[in-house]
């Protein structure tokens, strides 16, 4: 979780990665490289994660998981077995196992959100998955539960919160902080200096002028281009950027 602008609880991304080269060979003994994951999730989110963290991390999935009143199937992606997450903990130990919840912005990430912390109040620590094709300055910080895919740019002192999507392409330039729960979609520019409040949304194609503050619960629409610090709860489109009359939780039917 990130403290204001001073950030706490994460940790350092310490290797510059730009691999060109295809998919790299992921080491499958969790003991000595990896964790063992249940990834909290069994729509197109969560099979892309099984994917990049197989073919793209020392992890090792083991299960999918899904709250019980969607449980359709005992066997999901892979083969793998898709268990109901209220009783997670009691299949897979949290001392044995970390988790991964892999949902997209549903409901201005809420849905994301609240299977990650019924997963931390099981007591599950997470994996981040960071790309090996992402561009990651050695002193940016990631939080847990964070998914950055290829091509991302993170640029010097950049510090990402828990529970972020970082979608291919997206630019996050220097000493900015996106705060916990965000959803940035791909080729998003964000310039230096920024602060996306939690929960915010970015979309397709955007940008972000420098020195910029985004309010929590933001919707900052596909192609718009922001030179303004923008209000809590705002949908903002267009080049230059406005607000609409409605709020982002009208959008999305969530409660202020």
């Amino acid at each position: 979780m990130l403290d204001g602008i001073q950030g706490t609880g994460l940790y350092t991304v310490n290797v510059i990665s730009v691999g060109l080269d295809g998919p790299r060979e992921s080491s499958r003994d969790p003991e000595e490289h990896g964790e063992h994951v249940v990834i909290i999730g069994a729509g197109e989110q969560a099979e892309i994660a099984y994917e990049y963290l197989t073919h793209d991390s020392p992890h090792r999935v083991v299960a999918f998981a899904v709250e019980g009143e969607y449980l359709e199937r005992d066997e999901g992606y892979a083969e793998l077995p898709v268990v109901p997450l209220e009783s997670l903990h009691e299949r897979y130990d949290v001392r044995e196992h970390k988790a991964l919840v892999a949902v997209s912005s549903t409901k201005l990430n809420r849905v994301r959100t609240r299977l990650y912390l019924v997963a931390k109040e099981q007591g599950y620590d997470f994996v981040s998955y960071v790309s090996s094709r992402a561009f990651v300055w050695p002193n940016v910080q990631v939080g847990e539960n964070t998914f950055v895919f290829e091509h991302t740019v993170l640029q010097h002192n950049v510090r990402v919160g828990d529970n972020v999507v970082l979608w291919s392409g997206s630019f996050i330039g220097h000493r900015t902080v996106i705060h916990d729960h965000c959803f940035v979609a791909p080729h998003a520019g964000v310039s230096g200096y920024c602060e996306i409040g939690e929960s915010s949304f970015l979309g397709v194609n955007c940008c972000l002028n420098d020195y910029l503050k985004v309010g929590e619960d933001c919707v900052i629409g596909s192609g718009a281009v922001v030179i303004r610090d923008c209000e809590r709860g705002k949908v903002y489109v267009g080049n230059p950027a406005r607000a609409l009359e409605r709020t982002s939780y009208q959008s999305f039917g969530l409660e202020e």
